[in-house]
């Protein structure tokens, strides 16, 4: 099943993680074929090799079976008017398909991505406004990118339907528990920087009680300061 859903075009790729059984949910499909990858990663001819693809500063664009894969768990809380954060949004790939799903004719849905490398940011930014609804979400606040320590989250938008973290954290972070609404879920990847990691699924109940449940192992770049971050070897 993963890693085999390679493509020729975005729609082609979409198609193989639709035949697969990776994506099920409509909205995840309608999402992801609005958002192209091509536009997100450095060289447009791995746009649509189902792998991770380096970006610089030792950061990566997930494969696309995973973002299906966490889009797919956290598609109940991307509806229409709901608030999601992209903790470590990198190229602002994922950013974009969870603002697409959010988005509502009311103007409530908001879209943040936090990353903490400023040129991936400004890089993320440029990208984003190469899709003409994309730059429009940006252009009334409703698609934000910017920079800042994801550990933390991002408070001024909180709290949040659905957060998803593109990096492995030692633990779940605390802060991000805590600027997720009653009712919401995160998607979070924890465990070492060398593994092993598993991808977990955090819900907050609306009394405030934590569960979660592990979906998958995985493998992630490490979620960590920027300074660590860019002294690393990306293996």
């Amino acid at each position: 099943m993963a890693w085999s859903c390679h493509g020729i075009s975005n729609n082609d790729m979409i198609d193989k993680l639709k035949s697969s059984g990776i994506i099920t949910r409509s909205s995840v499909e309608a999402s992801m074929r609005a958002v192209d990858r091509k536009l997100f990663t450095p060289d447009p001819s791995s746009a649509y090799i189902d792998s991770p693809i380096r970006i610089g500063y030792n950061a990566t664009i997930s494969a696309p079976h995973m973002h299906a894969h966490c889009l797919e768990l956290l598609a109940d809380h991307l509806v229409p008017g709901g608030r999601v954060l992209d903790v470590g949004s990198g190229t602002g790939y994922l950013t974009a398909i969870m603002a697409h799903m959010v988005d509502d004719k009311s103007g409530q849905g908001r879209g943040v991505g936090i990353e903490h490398v400023a040129q991936l940011v400004s890089g993320s930014v440029a990208s984003v406004e190469k899709i003409g609804w994309a730059r429009k979400l940006m252009q009334v606040g409703r698609l934000t990118l910017l920079q800042g320590d994801g550990r933390q989250g991002h408070t001024a938008c909180a709290p949040y339907d659905a957060i998803h973290v593109g990096a492995a954290s030692p633990e779940v972070p605390p802060a991000l528990v805590a600027q997720l609404k009653p009712g919401g879920r995160m998607v979070v990847p924890v465990g070492p920087e060398a593994g092993p990691q598993e991808l977990l699924v955090v819900d907050k109940a609306a009394d405030g009680s934590i569960s979660q449940q592990s979906a998958m192992g995985v493998m992630y770049v490490p979620l960590t300061s920027v300074h660590h971050q860019l002294q690393r070897v990306l293996a």
